[in-house]
């Protein structure tokens, strides 16, 4: 297409966004009135999306936490894009309003350049990340989406192109999110080595414990009356301080499950699922893994979302062998087992701080603040692992390998690949500022403070007095030696069957 014909196309196009905006400009629209401008600016900063994330968080359960976090980072990509990139290379004047009635206009008038429509950005790039992750939430937050960027144009702030293209750039920054992390949809659950076990559909057999204090919320009667009315023949054990340690009821039904040759089921977070790995070994049982925790991470890698779903796959007798990470301290002492991640230096730090600061100013909150204070206080950790003196920051150890963008691990494929996915943060020179912006420009794997493999074993030495670990969320002290290794696939558990 030639200079000429370039130019009479944008003169077409301009001219068409004008005339549309005239049209909404000049249309009278009583119920919008006292609506939309409201919303307009109830949306600046962000401020409208966070409130929705927030609820999400609060009452989606785990679909809608992943979906509220999913929302928030596609936004913010978004944000940036538009108003660093975007907003400079096309500096294109605002509308004039005197067309626009003095009541929809917005108090203050923005001072940026007018396209792309940063609103419109964000709007739609929170709902596309929620929808991507939860079609319901998508489908209860578009219409205010919609809104948002439709009262762009109503106040005179956008001409309507500005709203379209920012749309666009705002869907585009979701996909791009879902392209560093996947949605769920995109990566196959675990499904290897399958069992069959006897289908139970009224729960007989079944002996589970609900721990109700799992979680940054209370999960007292929910689970219990859910529990018995999907499974009315369980014996449902509702968890009490007063009747002993966690660990010691689930011995008890570990061993009441063996001899009526049934099955322990839990219901709680990664921590309470970890209490029950040991009694499930011992006494030869399957486990039911019922989510009842704030982030349920084995739960989630094995396709278990709600609580209709862990009572299904029982009812149908679909489950999966899982490979079981062990510790083993070289003085004797009973191994501890995780299902998910073993981790030492900053990393239990960090949760101990979050445990105590949680029950104050919320959990991520909580995370946000022990993330800085950990940065500005610790110390790397010096240690032996495997026979080389190490200085790390720290020292991660997945049951499987992770699916991962830079160091933070996401989600597993396979829970029975025979595999630890190790990975070192070491110290050195300006090693905690090299290695945050390394982690944020996305080169982990390429630099040398960062080191990584996928052993059957691991041997850490020469741990200082006091030196905590971190599995599964749970922080204990830590033995001077240990070594991690695996049981492969010597966990039978319970999931929904997928093809």
């Amino acid at each position: 297409m030639g200079q000429v014909a370039r130019g009479r196309v944008r003169k077409a196009f301009g001219a068409w966004d004008r005339t549309l905006f005239g049209h909404v400009a000049g249309r009278s629209w009583p119920a919008a009135e006292p609506v939309l401008p409201r919303l307009s600016r109830s949306a600046d900063h962000g401020l409208l999306w966070f409130g929705f994330a927030a609820g999400m968080w609060a009452f989606g359960g785990p679909k809608g936490r992943r979906a509220a976090v999913r929302g928030v980072t596609s936004l913010a990509l978004a944000s940036v894009t538009v108003n660093t990139l975007a907003k400079s290379a096309v500096r294109r004047q605002r509308p004039l309003i005197d067309t626009v009635p003095l009541v929809r206009r917005l108090p203050h008038q923005p001072f940026t350049t007018s396209f792309p429509s940063g609103h419109s950005a964000s709007a739609a790039a929170f709902t596309a990340g929620v929808a991507l992750e939860s079609p319901g939430w998508g489908a209860a937050v578009l219409p205010v989406a919609a809104s948002v960027a439709f009262s762009r144009v109503y106040t005179g702030v956008h001409y309507p192109s500005d709203v379209l293209v920012g749309a666009g750039l705002g869907v585009g920054a979701a996909y791009a999110v879902r392209g560093l992390a996947p949605t769920r949809d995109l990566v196959a659950t675990p499904a290897r080595p399958r069992v069959e076990l006897p289908a139970r559909p009224d729960g007989d057999g079944l002996v589970v414990v609900v721990n109700p204090s799992s979680g940054a919320q209370s999960q007292l009667m929910d689970p219990v009356r859910q529990l018995r009315t999907l499974l009315p023949r369980a014996e449902v054990v509702l968890y009490e301080e007063k009747a002993g340690s966690l660990p010691e009821v689930l011995e008890v039904a570990a061993a009441e499950a063996a001899a009526r040759g049934g099955v322990l089921g839990v219901c709680g977070g990664d921590g309470t699922v970890n209490a029950a790995v040991a009694p499930a070994l011992r006494h030869r049982v399957p486990l039911l893994v019922v989510p009842g925790g704030t982030f349920n991470h084995f739960s989630v890698d094995l396709g278990t979302d709600t609580i209709a779903e862990a009572c299904a796959a029982l009812a149908e007798g679909h489950a999966v062998r899982a490979d079981v990470g062990r510790i083993t301290g070289e003085s004797g002492e009973e191994p501890a087992y995780f299902l998910n991640t073993f981790s030492l230096g900053v990393y239990p730090e960090l949760v101990r701080l979050r445990e105590r600061w949680s029950p104050r100013i919320g959990g991520p909150v909580a995370s946000l603040l022990g993330v800085a204070h950990v940065l500005r206080t610790s110390r790397p950790l010096r240690a032996v692992v495997n026979g080389r003196p190490t200085s790390m920051w720290l020292l991660f150890a997945g049951n499987g390998a992770y699916r991962s963008v830079g160091l933070a691990p996401l989600r597993r494929h396979d829970l029975a690949d025979g595999m630890l996915d190790v990975r070192i943060a070491r110290g050195g020179r300006f090693a905690r500022t090299r290695l945050l912006a390394t982690a944020l420009a996305g080169g982990l794997a390429r630099t040398r403070l960062h080191a990584a493999a996928r052993p059957t074993s691991l041997r850490v030495t020469g741990l200082p007095e006091g030196t905590h670990m971190a599995y599964d969320g749970e922080v204990v002290p830590a033995p001077r030696s240990l070594r991690l290794d695996k049981l492969p696939e010597a966990l039978t558990v319970y999931r929904p069957f997928t093809d």
